[in-house]
């Protein structure tokens, strides 16, 4: 589900993109749904775009 709302804003610039997956996340995802990604990516992360990486690394 993340891949697919960072490619939502892939029309935007790199930093603005990152920008809005990381507030969609925090907006609208259930904390345990947080909770899930951040230690998905703590554990490396695999398959999330490096955009969605940076957005979820920036929530930290």
């Amino acid at each position: 589900m993340a891949n697919q709302i960072g490619a939502f804003f892939n029309h935007q610039e790199e930093a603005e993109a990152v920008a809005s997956i990381a507030t969609h996340i925090q907006k609208f995802w259930d904390p345990r749904m947080r909770k899930g990604i951040l230690e998905h990516e703590a554990a490396g992360g695999a398959g999330l775009t490096p955009r969605v990486l940076a957005a979820v690394r920036s929530l930290k």
